[in-house]
């Protein structure tokens, strides 16, 4: 059976250097990331929230007592603190979190999951469950299995090579790309 990306291989062949498996591989997993993507916007539509809502959310059913201090889901989701402050704003006017003083110490904030909002988080979730048992579904438990331990060794690799690339500061190196190179080449 043939599917996008056999007729994506199909219409490259013999006109760009690149190693078809390879190519396989990597077309094949940017295409599930997409169809996995679609079905978050479809839940987030379902569901009643933004992207930016369900990942505020996400952080704080993680946690004990679903709560966290500002900083913290700051610090998880990669935001400023400012950029934390409104989105906490709208999640408080609509009802999904609640900030709670300290009662030893009232400086101290705790942000905490609504009923409301954890009622808004589970049904994300279970929507998202389904979406993904879909794609997943397609595979038996032994097929899953090997597919995660190899899905898993080349993110690893993957890792690796970004953390190789960094700079002290973060910042990326160039790849080297001269002949004989190890590193990626695309």
């Amino acid at each position: 059976m043939e599917d996008s990306v056999d007729r994506h291989l199909a219409r490259w062949r013999g006109k760009a250097p690149y190693d078809e498996t390879v190519e396989a591989v990597v077309t094949r997993l940017q295409m599930l990331a997409k169809h996995v993507a679609n079905s978050k916007r479809r839940m987030h539509a379902e569901v009643g929230l933004a992207d930016f809502e369900f990942q505020t959310l996400h952080r704080l059913a993680v946690r004990d007592g679903h709560r966290a201090t500002p900083s913290e889901l700051a610090a998880d989701l990669l935001l400023s603190p400012a950029g934390m402050t409104g989105r906490l704003d709208a999640l408080e006017q609509a009802g999904l979190v609640r900030r709670i003083r300290g009662t030893a110490d009232r400086r101290r904030v705790d942000v905490e999951l609504t009923e409301h909002g954890h009622a808004k988080w589970l049904a994300a979730m279970r929507f998202q469950d389904v979406a993904e048992r879909q794609i997943v579904g397609a595979l038996d438990e032994r097929e899953r299995d090997r597919v995660n331990a190899l899905l898993k060794k080349m993110l690893l690799r993957a890792e690796e090579l970004a953390a190789a690339d960094s700079g002290p500061a973060g910042t990326a190196r160039p790849a080297d790309t001269s002949p004989g190179s190890t590193g990626p080449t695309a």
